[in-house]
């Protein structure tokens, strides 16, 4: 069972869906889930802490479990079929004298918890209004998960810094004028303005 953070929301460029993406403690896998607009609305919502003029989904369903008596602990991403996510919310009857140390997932006291069939998204969506953990089982996280290179990452950002760096404004004229007489049907460049994408 990994432990997984919200690294943040993404757009997927092709469909423009949103994509939540789940990172583990090493940094260097996460794992994307599709949601919808709702739904990313509402884990942006409770990862900024904004509070709403009216509750949102997450928030009435936290108002629910505490008028209920329970408290969500956790919440466990435990398989994924056909493309689909499936979770669970693992929920705590609210007591004075409630162990808060000792149940990690897999443990006999998480085993007690109560347990709720739930969209990824709406689980997450409660999980970071409340502060609960989100894990998930290593299987899911191997297949799903794609690779995170930071290394590479800064490497490519040192690279393009050092590029405008050196990048004079006589050389980035130039390279515009090349690149709008290369295009098909771009007219030439006047030789005294610069060119420009705008119309």
């Amino acid at each position: 069972m990994v432990e997984m953070s919200v690294a943040g929301i993404a757009l997927d460029a092709a469909s423009r869906t949103p994509i939540v993406l789940l990172r583990d403690p090493s940094g260097r896998r996460q794992v994307p889930i599709w949601i919808d607009q709702a739904q990313a609305h509402n884990i942006m919502a409770g990862l900024q802490g904004t509070e709403s003029p009216r509750p949102l989904s997450h928030d009435l369903m936290a108002a629910l479990l505490e008028a209920g008596g329970l408290e969500l602990r956790r919440v466990i991403v435990h398989a994924i079929e056909d493309s689909t996510f499936h979770a669970l919310l693992k929920l705590q009857e609210i007591t004075e004298e409630r162990e808060t140390d000792g149940d990690e997932p897999g443990s006999e006291a998480d085993q007690e918890l109560i347990e709720v069939d739930a969209r990824p998204s709406d689980a997450i969506a409660l999980a970071v209004r409340t502060g609960s953990s989100i894990w998930m089982l290593e299987e899911v996280v191997a297949e799903a998960s794609i690779p995170v290179d930071a290394e590479a990452d800064a490497e490519d950002q040192s690279a393009f810094s050092r590029f405008v760096d050196d990048l004079s404004p006589a050389a980035l004229v130039r390279h515009l004028r090349h690149q709008g007489t290369h295009e098909p049907g771009a007219k030439e460049a006047n030789d005294d303005e610069p060119s420009t994408d705008d119309p």
